[in-house]
């Protein structure tokens, strides 16, 4: 595996291998990486010849008082594990890479309508930071293929109209969510969380089963989204949101519309904020 920081050598690769014929993939990551990371990676890898992986904690997509401080950064695990899982290229630019003229001077892209609601609500100007660095990514790699995981269900659409808006000639692969055994999501936040919140977390993956299982049931949308809420206060979580939406746009459905939904939620446990979902098809 070869790694690279700088745009030039960057492009010099990428370009050597589609004069070769080869199709190229794209993992973009903040980098930490775990066993869900490593599942778009082998995704990208049936599907292109060769893959590129990012890593890169974006500056632009955390609001202030949030982690991006205290992200981890893993470089030497993280190309580690990319070697062991035959990655052929991992770029880790630095921020004047991404940002040539400051990350607070950076033109900015907003994706309307889906960014305006449950996590752009919550997270003012988070997927403004999300669209502008996964379109720099893009505009540097120009792989045939990108894959993103829907845990992030959200930014996946959002992706997902990002290269819809822009005609860009990628195509958008969705990776399924990965599991701890008692239901918990993969996520590089789950470290933060102590023993007992821990051993808590995986309520919220239950709360999304009982979502999906009463929406099935024909309880009304506003019913199951109230007693989900109630479920995570009463298990000791601090939620933003328990919500029944259309998977395709996220807009509110109507009533007794139950095909093509997903359940999201996201949730407080302690100090570490978890996101997670189910479609309900």
């Amino acid at each position: 595996m070869r790694t690279v920081n700088d745009a030039p050598s960057l492009r010099a690769a990428v370009r050597a291998w589609k004069q070769e014929g080869a199709t190229v993939g794209f993992v973009p990551t903040l980098g930490n990486l775990h066993a869900g990371h490593y599942s778009l990676l082998d995704l990208a890898r049936k599907h292109a010849d060769r893959v590129v992986v990012s890593v890169f904690v974006n500056p632009t997509q955390f609001a202030a008082g949030e982690d991006f401080e205290k992200y981890p950064r893993t470089l030497a695990q993280d190309s580690a594990g990319l070697a062991e899982h035959e990655c052929d290229l991992l770029f880790a630019p630095d921020v004047e890479t991404i940002y040539p003229c400051g990350a607070q001077h950076s033109i900015r892209i907003h994706v309307p309508q889906v960014t305006e609601t449950l996590e752009g609500a919550h997270r003012p100007g988070h997927f403004d930071g999300v669209a502008t660095v996964v379109a720099k990514l893009f505009t540097l790699v120009m792989p045939e293929l990108a894959v993103f995981g829907q845990k992030d269900w959200q930014q996946l659409l959002v992706v997902k109209r990002l290269v819809r808006e822009l005609s860009l000639p990628i195509e958008i692969i969705a990776a399924p969510t990965l599991r701890e055994a008692d239901g918990l999501a993969l996520s590089s936040r789950n470290q933060y969380l102590n023993r007992a919140e821990r051993a808590l977390a995986p309520q919220i993956h239950a709360t999304l089963q009982w979502m999906r299982e009463a929406a099935r049931d024909g309880h009304p949308a506003r019913v199951v989204e109230t007693v989900a809420m109630q479920r995570l206060e009463r298990a000791g979580f601090a939620p933003d949101y328990a919500v029944l939406r259309r998977a395709d746009d996220l807009a509110l459905p109507d009533e007794g519309e139950r095909e093509g939904l997903v359940a999201l939620i996201a949730a407080r446990l302690g100090a570490t904020r978890l996101i997670d979902n189910l479609p309900l098809d």
